[in-house]
């Protein structure tokens, strides 16, 4: 899996604390273990610790493909801005049996992009970010194309996050002028194509207005293209041009270049310049995100990230099913071997004979005993542990849970599951029970002492 940015480790985190202050708090026991271990101020520690909830309980995988709905859902929008624009150009020009009327055509290119345009200018001074309509359509098309139950905690928590530095309308902006410039683009290219691939005459028609109102407005829209290089019609041809169209190829290439020239200053200059703008201040407040730790969720953390004094004892509520165990996930290196037994009565002595090379951690009998082995554990990660249980016992969730963590403790994990002693017998339905439940985990599992390979590696 890739890595992640900070500014998806930021969402992620916020996801997380959505999640708890609406569904009550995750059992975190052994997050809150690694990000102690991890070190690093608060902010840090509150995040490493998100990011092992988000993997464990699958938020990370929904992010990821609800980027991949987002990149879909923005790919559907670019097709969508594209086929826009192509149709704005064969609407300006037409099927060119019929003179252009410029103004017309000029009103086509450009007039729902100007009504629009100043729409986002008013909407970004006096609405900030609850303008953004099409952004709102995004991220509801990106969590459609995640199908994934999870990805609908993403967008909220987006949405959190962006506010506290008002980057949401800088986001948006981006993407509405990326949109509306490609639109243009497309509307671009399709207008030089139909001005070279067939024969257009240009007129304009009024009939309150008189000539010099539209010499007026075609010197002054032409002005700046000008500076860019492309021609204006004279004046003569502009009062010609109110007639009929001009049959002469000036008339037809000078009204060509104008159209095509006001255009581009006019539409597309001024969305390529405006996305440049909300891009760079996006990626300005993007590097200035930070966690609020003021908020609930956060500042309750403190003391257990970072406890003035070790608390033990901390009871949490039981997960709905056991999390995947995956072994050697530890950044540090592994080394030896290390039996451990678990709620083990005078019945079974213990330890049993070891070497030299394999320590014995003893009988974890107390959420004490727990808590100091995984601290351990977290700073030295064995090679190799093996896990004894008492198959008499019912395989409870506590018990499985703590399986699991010790395991993802380790780089190989074994569990043992002592014989009965003497006079006794296994109960078979809960000895299934304990094979179910370790197969669940997939863990390997024996009724024999697995001594030589916690001592060489192999059986």
């Amino acid at each position: 899996m890739t890595a992640l940015t900070p500014l998806q480790k930021l969402w992620l985190t916020e996801t997380v604390r959505l999640r708890e202050e609406h569904a009550g708090p995750l059992d975190d026991l052994e997050a809150n273990r690694l990000a102690r271990t991890a070190g690093g101020d608060l902010s840090t520690r509150i995040q490493n610790r998100a990011l092992h909830l988000a993997e464990r309980d699958g938020l990370r995988a929904a992010l990821t493909r609800w980027l991949q709905g987002a990149r879909l859902a923005l790919v559907l929008l670019a097709i969508v801005a594209v086929v826009s624009g192509a149709g704005l150009a064969f609407a300006a020009l037409g099927n060119g049996l019929a003179p252009v009327n410029v103004f017309w055509a000029l009103g086509s290119l450009l007039g729902l992009n100007l009504i629009l345009l100043l729409s986002w200018a008013l909407g970004l001074l006096f609405a900030g970010e609850h303008s953004a309509s099409l952004g709102r359509l995004w991220l509801w098309l990106s969590e459609k194309f995640a199908r994934d139950a999870k990805a609908a905690q993403l967008a909220p928590a987006l949405l959190l996050l962006l506010q506290r530095q008002k980057l949401n309308r800088w986001a948006v902006g981006v993407l509405v002028n990326s949109l509306w410039l490609l639109a243009l683009l497309s509307a671009l290219v399709i207008l030089l194509t139909l001005l070279a691939t067939r024969r257009y005459g240009f007129v304009w028609e009024t009939t309150i207005l008189g000539a010099d109102t539209f010499v007026a407005v075609t010197q002054a829209l032409g002005s700046l293209p000008a500076l860019l290089g492309f021609n204006v019609p004279s004046v003569e041809m502009i009062r010609a041009s109110g007639d009929s169209a001009l049959n002469i190829d000036s008339a037809r290439q000078a009204w060509a270049a104008w159209l095509v020239g006001v255009l581009l200053v006019y539409g597309l200059l001024p969305r390529l310049i405006l996305a440049l703008l909300c891009l760079w201040r996006w990626k300005r407040g993007r590097a200035a995100l930070r966690l609020d730790l003021n908020l609930p969720g956060y500042a309750q953390l403190r003391e257990r990230l970072m406890p003035s004094s070790e608390r033990l004892g901390v009871n949490d509520a039981a997960p709905e099913q056991l999390h995947h165990v995956s072994g050697g996930v530890s950044e540090l290196q592994s080394a030896g071997a290390l039996l451990v037994a678990i709620e083990l009565d005078d019945q079974h002595p213990w330890p049993p004979k070891l070497s030299a090379n394999v320590k014995d951690a003893g009988i974890l009998d107390s959420r004490e005993s727990r808590n100091k082995l995984l601290e351990q554990l977290s700073r030295f990660p064995p090679a190799r542990l093996a896990i004894a249980c008492d198959p008499r016992r019912s395989p409870d969730r506590g018990s499985l849970a703590l399986i699991a963590e010790l395991a993802r403790s380790a780089t190989a994990t074994r569990v043992w599951l002592l014989q009965a002693p003497p006079g006794q017998a296994l109960d078979a339905e809960r000895l299934g029970d304990w094979h179910t439940a370790l197969q669940q985990l997939e863990l390997p599992f024996a009724d024999c002492a697995p001594l030589n390979w916690l001592e060489t590696g192999h059986d």
